[in-house]
C-alpha cells in the first residue's frame, strides 16, 4: 500500500498490478470529480472509491472478480426463483456530493427497481441508491462509512470465507444475521458454501447445486 499527499498524475497514467491498491490522501471533491471525468468510461482502468478526502484506487485480482461473479449469480438465481424483478448496475459510480463516492463490485436495485429502469445516469440527489451492494475484500478493505454516506440499505462484504451482512439502521450499519432482502434464506451460510463448492467442482456446477437447494426452500 502506498500513500501520497497530492494527486499529481492523470488516472490513465496510473498503472497498478492486479491485487494492489493505492491510497491518496488530502484529495478534494473537485480533484476526485476531475479524476472520474478524465477516466471517462474506461472501466478497464482501476476502480476508485472516495471517502474522508482519501482516494482508494484498486486493481482487482482474478480471484476477486470470480468471487463477485459467483455471489452475483447466486443473487440472480434467488430473485428469479422468487419471481422478483431486479436491475444490476455492477460497478456504477455512486456519489454523494462532497461526501463519498463508491464503485461497488456489484449492486442490485430490487425494491427500487422501477425507479431506475432505462436510466443511463444515476443522480443520488433524485434517484435512490442501490438496495443491495456487494463487495469482495480479496484486494482491499471496504470502507463501510462510504456506503453509509451513500445510503445503501444493505451491504454484503465477503472476506476469507465469511460473508458479513450490514443493514442500515438509523443512519448506521449494523452487522445482522439475516439478509433484509432475503429474510427466509440462510444467506450468510449459503454464499460461503457455494464459493467453496465452486473451488472444488467449478462455478457452473456449484451454481446449479445452489439453484436446486434454493428451489427446495422456496
Amino acid at each position: 500500500m502506498t500513500t501520497l499527499n497530492l494527486v499529481t498524475l492523470p488516472i490513465t497514467t496510473i498503472e497498478l498490478s492486479p491485487g494492489s491498491h493505492l491510497l491518496i490522501n488530502d484529495v478534494t471533491w473537485t480533484q476526485y470529480e476531475a479524476l472520474l471525468a478524465h477516466r471517462g468510461d474506461h472501466r478497464r482502468l482501476p476502480r476508485i472509491h472516495y471517502w474522508n478526502r482519501t482516494l482508494d484506487i484498486m486493481a482487482p485480482l482474478p480471484e476477486h472478480e470470480r468471487v463477485i461473479v459467483v455471489i452475483a449469480d447466486v443473487v440472480k438465481i434467488i430473485l428469479r426463483l422468487q419471481q422478483r424483478p431486479w436491475e444490476s448496475l455492477r460497478s456504477t459510480t455512486f456519489k454523494r456530493l462532497n461526501l463519498a463516492g463508491v464503485e461497488p463490485d456489484d449492486c442490485f436495485y430490487i425494491q427500487n427497481q422501477q425507479a431506475i429502469i432505462g436510466k443511463d445516469r444515476i443522480d443520488l440527489a433524485v434517484d435512490p441508491p442501490p438496495d443491495l451492494a456487494i463487495e469482495s475484500d480479496v484486494t482491499s478493505k471496504t470502507k463501510t462509512e462510504a456506503y453509509q454516506a451513500i445510503g445503501v440499505p444493505e451491504l454484503w462484504i465477503y472476506d476469507t470465507g465469511k460473508l458479513t451482512i450490514y443493514q442500515l439502521q438509523a443512519g448506521d450499519y449494523q452487522d445482522v444475521d439475516t439478509s433484509p432482502t432475503f429474510p427466509t434464506l440462510p444467506i450468510k451460510d449459503l454464499i460461503p458454501q457455494v464459493l467453496q463448492r465452486a473451488k472444488t467442482i467449478g462455478s457452473s456446477q456449484a451454481l446449479m447445486e445452489c439453484e436446486q437447494a434454493v428451489r427446495s426452500q422456496i
